[in-house]
């Protein structure tokens, strides 16, 4: 049986129950109805005892010892093993309905791209197109590869990439995400992204990460185990020498099973992740859901994150008689590489004002400062003045901005203008109200800008200035007593703080990378509001965790008291049992169907 799924081992007891039945009362041969009974009652608890001994040697203490204690009368054992395969069925089948969400990104994850050649389009398997080649997406199918469109106009379905139903309009010079469904029209793209890198198969990737991590509540649930089979044995024992009669030993124990704890919790948890995962949020951990339930302290990046990353160039300022369009086109052709938010933008700026780009050699980044290549046999750097033109004494803008020097001589500065998200107010007040009063921005940026953006979205603390290991060194000042503590960024910069965090969140929509894997939660489209909903969604599934577990121990317990006066027989006691496994799930489930 050890090899049969569980499903296949509940039917199969139940066809040896139903073999026993006959012979007993249609045949009149109980004897041999009670061996078969006892062969199978065996076989279970040899395959029980297996598991037990690899369950104790991996560390963990969820066993259903006292069934296998409890076997003392033969149609009770048959009714325990029935309630023991039926319990691992209906947790086998909570988890695939927990998982729902989840699975269904790994079920759809694009293999073939329509590659356009001389001679037509060819499917080509998705690891193997290059950046740079044109594909086609016809109507109703998954785009396969992160690209550009470069023909044709179409909807797009991004709702198991953001959790956002409504489709998104895209037309030429838009990007699509691999994942998202296309409309009605054909469209062509030139690709942007290898397959290992694309948004999508990121998402797999990180979904599977998801499905192997335990919460340390279900360890923990599994350790309550431990001392509830300890006080039941010792109630058994107790009901047993007051009664004189053993039947009360196995009368107690059967209705004493930790069931509940050992399926209620970790259902919970997987129910609780496909919620966040149809909410557009990625968790890859239980644990994480345990924790960010319990957060105290919320800290943010502040460009891409708090404000909304669609920066505008507002000002560009040529020093001496440096001209705008050169110091625009320096400043392009340096950051064309860069991920960073001021670099898309500036890009985006010149691309619009036709300014062309230079060739770069030798590019070096230093995190958090700027970029330094050779463009045109000048060495140039882009970034902050401090770094850019230390000597320079004119005052830093008081807006964010980036500085060009070339040669070591100070070219100029572009002033961006940012915005604010409009949802970042009320996320800073949903978080307070659900127990996050401690909110800090940690950025790069400059202490009069982090300020103003601080006022304006509610938020009391501000640190600026800072370098990756600046906020690294911010998050761990943070005071015990104000843990958890989450961060929430979006570039290779905020990768180090997300990881130093208890909890790390990346919005993933535009951010790097290095980012969403270095994160424990990732947001899969640009709204800071799916930060406080994943709180919300951590705090609803540790409640109905443990209102899972507590149900299931107090309904156990109530019944191990009754039988401990004998008026429930072993028999009874064992389906009575089950009735609790089938509660104790379903209500754990509920954390998986809670309204969005």
């Amino acid at each position: 049986m050890q090899r049969l799924s569980n499903k296949q081992k509940l039917w199969l007891t139940i066809i040896i129950a139903g073999i026993a039945l006959i012979l007993q009362y249609g045949f009149h041969y109980p004897l041999l109805a009670q061996i078969i009974v006892t062969i199978a009652g065996a076989i279970v608890a040899l395959t029980m005892l297996v598991g037990m001994v690899k369950t104790l040697r991996s560390g963990k203490y969820g066993v259903d010892l006292l069934a296998i204690l409890a076997v003392g009368e033969y149609w009770a054992a048959m009714v325990i093993l029935v309630m023991l395969t039926g319990g691992d069925a209906l947790e086998d089948y909570a988890a695939k309905k927990a998982n729902t969400e989840l699975k269904a990104l790994l079920d759809n994850s694009p293999r073939f791209a329509h590659v356009v050649t001389p001679d037509g389009s060819k499917d080509v398997p998705v690891n193997d197109v290059p950046v740079g080649a044109k594909i086609i997406v016809k109507p109703g199918e998954l785009v396969p590869i992160d690209g550009l469109i470069i023909k044709g106009t179409g909807e797009f379905d991004e709702s198991s990439l953001t959790g956002e139903a409504r489709p998104v309009a895209k037309t030429v010079g838009d990007t699509v995400m691999s994942g998202s469904i296309n409309g009605d029209e054909a469209i062509t793209l030139t690709v942007t992204k290898l397959a290992k890198d694309s948004q999508y198969q990121q998402l797999v990737k990180l979904v599977q990460e998801a499905e192997q991590t335990p919460a340390h509540f279900v360890r923990l649930a599994d350790r309550y185990a431990v001392p509830f089979t300890v006080a039941a044995i010792l109630v058994s024992l107790l009901a047993w020498w007051l009664s004189k009669d053993p039947r009360r030993f196995a009368e107690v124990l059967v209705v004493a099973s930790p069931c509940p704890l050992i399926l209620a919790a970790p259902v919970a948890m997987v129910s609780g992740m496909s919620r966040a995962s149809r909410n557009g949020i990625v968790v890859k951990t239980g644990s994480v859901l345990e924790k960010l339930a319990g957060a105290r302290t919320g800290a943010f990046d502040k460009t891409g994150t708090i404000t909304n990353g669609h920066l505008t160039v507002a000002q560009i300022l040529p020093a001496g008689t440096i001209t705008k369009e050169r110091l625009l086109h320096l400043a392009a052709s340096a950051e064309q590489d860069s991920s960073h938010i001021l670099a898309r933008s500036l890009l985006a700026y010149a691309s619009q004002h036709n300014i062309s780009l230079a060739a770069v050699s030798g590019l070096t980044e230093e995190t958090g400062k700027g970029i330094t290549a050779m463009i045109e046999d000048h060495q140039v750097k882009v970034g902050k003045r401090q770094f850019v033109a230390p000597q320079n004494q004119q005052a830093a803008l008081d807006t964010t901005a980036i500085y060009v020097s070339v040669d070591g001589t100070y070219y100029g500065a572009i002033a961006f203008t940012d915005h604010v998200r409009p949802e970042a107010a009320q996320t800073m007040t949903k978080l307070k109200a659900a127990g996050v009063t401690n909110l800090i921005m940690l950025t790069g940026d400059q202490r009069a800008i982090a300020q103003q953006v601080a006022k304006a979205v509610g938020i009391s603390t501000v640190k600026a200035d800072l370098l990756p290991q600046d906020k690294i060194a911010a998050l761990q000042s943070i005071p015990q007593s104000e843990h958890p503590v989450f961060m929430v960024g979006d570039g290779v910069n905020d990768a180090p703080s997300l990881a130093t965090a208890d909890v790390g969140i990346a919005m993933g929509a535009h951010g790097s990378t290095a980012a969403s894997e270095t994160a424990d939660v990732v947001i899969l489209k640009d709204d800071l509001a799916k930060v406080a909903k994943a709180v919300t969604i951590s705090q609803d599934t540790l409640r109905i965790a443990k209102q899972a577990v507590l149900i299931g121990i107090a309904i156990c317990t109530v019944l191990m008291l009754i039988a401990s006066t004998g008026v429930i027989p072993a028999f009874v006691g064992a389906m009575l049992q089950e009735v609790i496994d089938t509660v104790s799930i379903l209500w754990a489930l509920k954390a998986r169907q809670l309204h969005n």
